[in-house]
This record gives C-alpha cells, structure tokens and sequence, in this order.
C-alpha cells in the first residue's frame, strides 16, 4: 500500500481500505448514526449549526464548550455510546502503517449529505497530554470522494487540497500541523 508524507508527521493512505472492509464499516456506523444515542447536527458556540450529523463513541465532544465528556450535555443528556472493539483494531491499524502508535478512546463519525461540510478547523481539543504526545488523529473516508485540505498552524499559511476517495484514510500526529477541513 502507499502512504504518502504530505508534510512531516502527516500522512496520505490512498485506498487503505478494501471494498469489504468498507461496507463492513459501512454497515456499523450506519446502526450506529440510527441507533439508541443518534447522529445529531451540533450548534456550536456563537449558534451556528454545524454542516454534518455527527455521533461521537467513547466520550461526546460538546459544540459549546469545545470539551470531551461523558454525556451529550449540549444535545439530550444521553451518555456517549462505547468506542467498539472493532473501530478501535481499525485505527491502530492505520496510525502503525503511518508509523505512529494509537491508544484510541473516541472516534467522530460524521456524516455528510450532499450539502454537507467542514469549515477549516484545528482539531485540537484533545487533552494537553495528548498533544503534546503527538497521538495521531485517524480519518477514514467511506462513500463520496471529498476534497480535504490539509494547512498549517495558522489561516494564512499555504493549504493543499487532496481528494480523499472511499476507503482512503488520512492520519496525522506530531509534528505535523492539526488544521484540515473536508468539502464534500
């Protein structure tokens, strides 16, 4: 498989995943975006909605506060729903063939419909251990081909934009920069 360097500690796995494997997860997250503690589209500080269902597995994060926690306390209350076994395989799988190692406790699924999208965002709301640890995020793509643009620290640095198809997964950790969005 390649894994392409796209900046340091940042890595592109074109078609990491087999047909199989997708449908597979495919199957999963679609139960769980319907399930007893459904997909739901966040309002973020401010009031804006966000452009995406979103369900979080392991701990919930919170639109308002921009923190983690046990409980949906912006939406409904109801407790975050277990990370499976299953996701947790997948990922650790993907940051090794990138060659960083991953103790994963949540996953983000998002789920984009035709109109949906990500503005240009820092996902760096993990714990200060966490990223000063450089733990690698793990993005898998599953369905449409999106263009997801991966960029520096700040809004003014230069940004590359890389589609990433169904089944291509994106893992990136230190030293590489947290700013990236996916426009469907």
């Amino acid at each position: 498989m390649d894994v392409v360097e796209v900046a340091p500690g940042a890595f592109h796995l074109p078609h990491a995943l087999s047909l199989d494997r997708q449908r597979a997860l495919v199957d999963r997250c679609r139960a769980l975006v319907d399930g007893d503690v459904p997909a739901y589209v966040p309002v973020v500080r401010g009031g804006g909605k966000m452009h995406v269902r979103m369900l979080c597995l392991g701990r919930h994060w919170n639109g308002q506060t921009y923190t983690y926690e046990a409980t949906r306390s912006d939406f409904d209350n109801l407790p975050a729903p277990p990370l499976p076994a299953d996701f947790t395989a997948v990922a650790r799988e993907l940051a090794a063939l990138a060659g960083m190692s991953l103790a994963p406790d949540l996953c983000i699924l998002n789920y984009y419909d035709a109109e949906g999208r990500m503005g240009l965002h820092q996902d760096k709301d993990e714990s200060v251990r966490s990223l000063e640890a450089g733990a690698p995020v793990v993005s898998v793509s599953l369905g449409d081909t999106a263009r997801f643009l991966f960029g520096g620290l700040r809004r003014k640095d230069p940004v590359e934009a890389r589609p990433l198809e169904s089944g291509d997964a994106f893992v990136f950790g230190a030293p590489a920069t947290y700013s990236h969005n996916i426009v469907g």
